[in-house]
């Protein structure tokens, strides 16, 4: 018989390449969407299944072979800042090359969501989450921005899983009509987003790219009150999402 493994030893081995899924609702998406789970810890195992038996009971027993109690001060040894749910994880990331064969394929059955040059971490895991909920097929990011940044999947609530997460250069985009928004482009009540499109949204600071621009097919807008500076950048995707789905496409 085979000792046991000790999971924060395997912790410390394999946090340098990991994905951090910090907190519970982190850990439950990863599993939901088949992640391949290397350790998970829990400074409250009993309180951690309680969660599961209330919020997700579909992977409830996988949570409880996964979990390991460990004391408090060793969990938040393992992570930048605490969880409330004292509960952290890690993943195996998904393969690139995997990722670029899904964000390739054609023809598309949803949209790929594009973020050039996204500077705010929060605001970038915010629209993985959307993202994921909405069905796309992917979001990129150009940049500097590691949109497997562990601040990102906190905010995306672990739902990278869920969908294709890569950053790439602005000329390595999919292919597909690029719908870029831009104060300057037509109201998008008037346009029906196609399937295949990437939808590209520019940085909360400077707007889009010169490449991005250039590369662009269609400038859409978003209505918007005058003298109202912009939108916040995950509010933009949700409401171009949302016009995507009513005027024809729709969640899986």
């Amino acid at each position: 018989m085979t000792d046991p493994v000790d999971p924060v030893a395997l912790w410390h081995r394999q946090s340098g390449t990991a994905v951090l899924l910090d907190g519970f609702h982190a850990l439950k998406h990863a599993v939901r969407f088949r992640a391949e789970v290397l350790a998970a810890v829990t400074a409250d195992r009993a309180a951690a299944l309680a969660l599961a038996d209330e919020l997700a009971p579909d992977v409830r027993d996988t949570l409880a072979t996964l979990l390991t109690e460990v004391p408090y001060g060793t969990y938040a040894s393992l992570v930048p800042r605490p969880h409330p749910t004292a509960v952290a994880a890690l993943a195996v990331r998904p393969s690139r090359a995997g990722n670029l064969e899904k964000l390739a394929r054609t023809p598309r059955t949803a949209p790929v969501v594009v973020l050039d040059n996204p500077r705010n971490l929060g605001n970038a895991g915010a629209v993985i989450r959307l993202a994921a909920g909405f069905g796309v097929t992917g979001v990129v990011t150009t940049g500097t921005l590691d949109p497997w940044h562990p601040t990102v999947v906190r905010g995306g609530a672990g739902l990278h899983f869920a969908t294709a997460v890569e950053r790439l250069a602005a000329g390595e985009l999919p292919p597909g009509p690029v719908f870029a928004l831009d104060p300057e482009g037509e109201d998008i009540r008037g346009t029906e987003l196609p399937d295949d499109a990437l939808l590209a949204f520019g940085s909360e600071r400077s707007g889009l790219s010169p490449e991005l621009r250039a590369r662009a097919d269609h400038l859409i807008a978003l209505p918007m009150r005058p003298q109202v500076s912009s939108y916040n950048l995950a509010t933009s995707v949700a409401m171009t999402l949302y016009h995507w789905s009513a005027t024809g496409g729709a969640p899986a």
